[in-house]
């Protein structure tokens, strides 16, 4: 089955819809999604390292709007349930902590969880919901989203021959490994937050 859905991946990336379908992933990952752009992205790199700067562009550009929709979810969430929870829980003293926290970290926070495999929604909407620079959120989220996706476009383009054939050989082991890495990024996520 993993074969199955790699040998696809690698002959989407020829079609002229694979790259519309990267960018909604990569979109709806950063404000909902549960699965990174990186399912396609390495795959579509991979197939066609020469096209893996356009991929990391679509990424980073695509990634950016969804995390502004997840910051959207973040404000609109605090406004609408997040300050009656506060208040029934007794926390609303410490959510000006958070936020003065979030205020005097934050730029360091999104670029740091943003070049991780720590869920971006996670930095997105607790952005929104901390208040934090729209403007200044925008710019890290390019820097982090840019950094992660153009690192990967910079492996693939230069040793994308090597790393397929060493997939292609082990693709069960790195699926796991790919696996282990992102539910340990939501580990991660939920002992920080």
């Amino acid at each position: 089955m993993l074969r199955r859905i790699y040998d696809w991946c690698i002959e989407a990336a020829h079609k002229p819809y694979a790259l519309w379908i990267m960018g909604a992933v990569s979109f709806a990952e950063s404000s909902f999604f549960p699965v990174p752009p990186d399912v396609m992205l390495i795959p579509m790199s991979l197939a066609r390292p020469q096209r893996a700067w356009l991929y990391a562009v679509v990424c980073t550009l695509t990634s950016v709007l969804g995390g502004i929709v997840g910051y959207a979810i973040g404000a609109g969430l605090y406004d609408s349930l997040g300050q009656w929870l506060m208040h029934l829980y007794g926390l609303t003293d410490k959510v000006e902590a958070f936020r003065q926290s979030y205020a005097e970290w934050g730029a360091w926070i999104i670029i740091g969880k943003g070049l991780t495999p720590i869920p971006y929604k996670l930095v997105t909407i607790t952005s929104g919901f901390a208040g934090y620079n729209i403007w200044l959120f925008i710019l890290c989220s390019l820097i982090a989203r840019g950094g992660r996706f153009f690192i990967v476009a910079i492996l693939l383009n230069r040793y994308g021959d090597a790393i397929r054939a060493q997939i292609e050989k082990r693709l069960g082991m790195w699926v796991a490994i790919g696996v282990f890495v992102l539910v340990l990024g939501f580990i991660i996520a939920f002992k920080l937050i």
